[in-house]
């Protein structure tokens, strides 16, 4: 962990500053848009731009990286980002945040896609598992410390905006000062949705479901947080809760995946974030509860995310890993576009509680799913499934999906050696 810190301490600084930006602005929109008078609904369709816009980039960076390269894609979509960020307080306006956010989102998925490629280059197959661990950490880390910058200064001023715009900015220059030279680019051609629901229909589905959960999440538990009067102090540590939960929760539950059968997991781990989300919706908004409510439901959606992608990996070829990992991103990006127009329209409809019971009831559906599924097709004994390796969602890209299946692929080879 040490050396791969050394070789890659200027990429992962920038990305930590930059995941600082893009968490701070994510919650701060959700208490402006209360403080502007935005309705739920209006703030649903604002954050669900940002999931659109980051699925268009995942699509279209490796094409932009090919044609002018990783640094010019990199300086320029940053640049993007900081500047775009002052406009949200410069134009009060839903139609234009959510352009905004359609920007934001891509730029963030190309500069991901960027650096990534980036770190993949600096590992080798000695440390890559451990580069992948250390850049989510790091991701991590960047997100909760961004809900801290929020107790900094007004929500209803200009300083909020003005702190992530030049985080972005300064994340720019250790990665383009630091780091040479630029790696080559390349990304497998993806398998087509059809092959890859034929592979694992659970694994499918359970991706669209998870987008679902993971855009109320990161969309929209800043606008539930206002509209149920917590402080600015008690969002920012709400919204800090649920990746607190998803870090401390993601590793004990990788070890068991290895030692059961993966659906089996998957249905308990989904149980018990409905039983979470049920928390939220009976004790909200209580705010002791809904920390305990937040800890729960982030603890239990991050690894399921990654139980889908082994679970799907045990049904695929290593030649196929590689792939999967563009469907299955697409697949996800979809769910994460619905999630907060539906949030939104149930917050609407049902007041602050349709936040947890739309996330109840989407954990309840992965529940029965996965339960049918345990009835079609055989389980694969523990010796014989693949790797699991964690990973974070929201900011997934198919290079990090594809470095993930790669290393899966190379734990996978050294069992059967051993």
């Amino acid at each position: 962990m040490k050396q791969v810190f050394i070789s890659s301490w200027a990429l992962l600084l920038g990305m930590c500053l930059l995941m600082v930006g893009n968490g701070m602005q994510g919650t701060l929109l959700g208490i402006r848009g209360e403080i502007e008078g935005f309705s739920t609904f209006q703030m649903s369709i604002v954050m669900s731009a940002y999931f659109a816009g980051f699925l268009g980039g995942s699509r279209l960076a490796p094409v932009m990286i090919k044609r002018v390269g990783h640094v010019r894609v990199f300086a320029a979509l940053a640049s993007l980002i900081s500047a775009v960020i002052l406009l949200y307080p410069t134009f009060a306006n839903p139609w234009v945040w959510s352009i905004g956010r359609i920007l934001i989102g891509f730029g963030f998925s190309a500069v991901y896609v960027t650096a990534e490629s980036w770190l993949n280059d600096a590992a080798d197959n000695s440390n890559r598992g451990k580069a992948l661990s250390l850049y989510m950490i790091v991701q991590t880390l960047g997100i909760v410390a961004s809900q801290a910058l929020l107790l900094t200064a007004d929500p209803s001023g200009f300083v909020l905006f003005v702190i992530p715009s030049v985080l972005v900015s300064l994340a720019i220059t250790p990665v383009l000062l630091s780091i040479s030279p630029t790696p080559a680019f390349d990304t497998t051609k993806p398998m087509t949705l059809r092959a890859l629901a034929t592979f694992s229909p659970l694994g499918c589905f359970g991706m669209f479901i998870l987008g679902g959960v993971f855009a109320a999440q990161f969309g929209m538990s800043s606008v539930y947080g206002a509209q149920v009067g917590l402080s600015v102090g008690q969002i920012s540590t709400f919204v800090a809760t649920f990746f607190v939960g998803s870090v401390l929760l993601q590793y004990p539950i990788g070890l068991v995946s290895d030692r059961m059968d993966r659906r089996v997991l998957i249905i308990f781990v989904s149980a018990i974030g409905a039983f979470g989300a049920f928390v939220g919706l009976t004790f909200g908004p209580d705010f002791k509860m809904l920390l305990v409510a937040a800890f729960i439901v982030g603890g239990m959606s991050n690894p399921l995310y990654s139980l889908l992608l082994a679970h799907t990996n045990d049904f695929l070829e290593h030649d196929d890993m590689a792939a999967a990992s563009g469907g299955l991103i697409f697949i996800h990006g979809l769910g994460a576009i619905f999630g907060p127009l539906i949030v939104g329209a149930m917050m609407e409809n049902f007041g602050s509680g349709g936040f947890y019971l739309y996330t109840a009831v989407l954990f309840l559906i992965l529940v029965g799913y996965a339960s049918y599924r345990a009835t079609k097709r055989a389980s694969i004994g523990a010796d014989d499934t693949g790797a699991y390796v964690a990973m974070s969602q929201g900011s997934v890209t198919p290079v990090r999906l594809e470095i993930a299946q790669e290393y899966a692929i190379l734990a996978d080879l050294e069992d059967e050696d051993t």
